[in-house]
Order: structure tokens, then sequence, then C-alpha cells
């Protein structure tokens, strides 16, 4: 039975995962990068995962605002723009991921866009979001920007993120 429920969550998270992007070799570094709308699901491949996974537990956000993140009912929509070959966006959503994984954030209300070099990604028009350095994280609350936190955070990222989120 267990196995049964095991098998059912993994196909439902495959069919159900946005799966829109490419795997392409990145002209500079030779290594592989993701191109395209994807969740964090895709960093459970070995080229990602070292990264991802280390960024995450080795982040301790500020307890205290986490607890006022989790406190904020309405919480808007966000859509990340980064680059798996990008250094900062390494750094940067692992930790942006643990905060929302310990607020219990909808992750339905996250998109997520990887970018090439050039900031493009295929099946997705990014130069509509004005996208200048990655990663970029775009606040939305009823359809319109409230905010955006570009390359690095001002404070700490929970910091910004709390202070988005109260606009």
């Amino acid at each position: 039975m267990k196995k049964i429920l095991f098998m059912l969550i993994v196909i439902s998270s495959i069919i159900y995962s946005q799966t829109n992007f490419k795997k392409m070799i990145d002209e500079k570094s030779g290594k592989e990068m993701i191109a395209g709308q994807c969740d964090f699901t895709a960093f459970a491949d070995s080229n990602y995962f070292w990264w991802f996974e280390y960024g995450e537990k080795n982040y301790s956000p500020d307890s205290i605002v986490v607890q006022k993140l989790k406190e904020i009912v309405d919480k808007p929509e966000v859509t990340i723009v980064m680059g798996t070959w990008c250094s900062d966006s390494k750094r940067e959503v692992p930790r942006f991921y643990k905060i929302m994984k310990e607020i219990n954030y909808d992750e339905k209300k996250i998109k997520l866009i990887c970018v090439d070099r050039k900031k493009e990604a295929p099946d997705y028009d990014v130069a509509s979001l004005e996208i200048k350095l990655v990663p970029t994280f775009i606040f939305y609350k009823d359809g319109k920007e409230i905010g955006r936190i570009i390359e690095t955070p001002t404070k700490k990222l929970e910091e910004d993120i709390l202070e988005i989120f109260m606009k």
C-alpha cells in the first residue's frame, strides 16, 4: 500500500509539475544549464542538486522575520528569473526556497523561469519582465508588480521579502 501511494505521489508530481524547460550546454563554461519555465523539482538533477541542497541546508533565516512572514495572510505571487549558470542565483534561490518552505508558502504561486546568459528562455517572453541581472524576484498582488529583489538583497533576503509582502 505504501509503495502504491508513493508511486501515485511521484507520478502526479511529474504530471502536474511545470516542465517547459530545456537543458542545454552553456557555451562559456561547457556545463549543462536549464532554460525555460520549470519548478523546483528541476533541481533534483545531479547537475543542480549539489548546489541547491547545499544552499538550502546551510542558510538560517531569521526566525523572528520568518514568523512575521507566516502571519501575513495575503501573500503575493512571485516570479523568479534565474540562471543555473549564475553564482548569485545559486546562492539566493535555494535560500528563497527555504524561506518559502518555512512559511508554508503555496509553491503554485511561484513562477520559476531559468534563462541563458542572454537572459532568454524558450517559449517565454523574458524581455517583457525587463530583467537586467539574475536572480530577480518579482512580487505581484492582484496582477500588479509591488516590488523586486534584484541579484542580491539589500538586507537579508527574508527581511526584503517581508518588506515587500507588507505592501
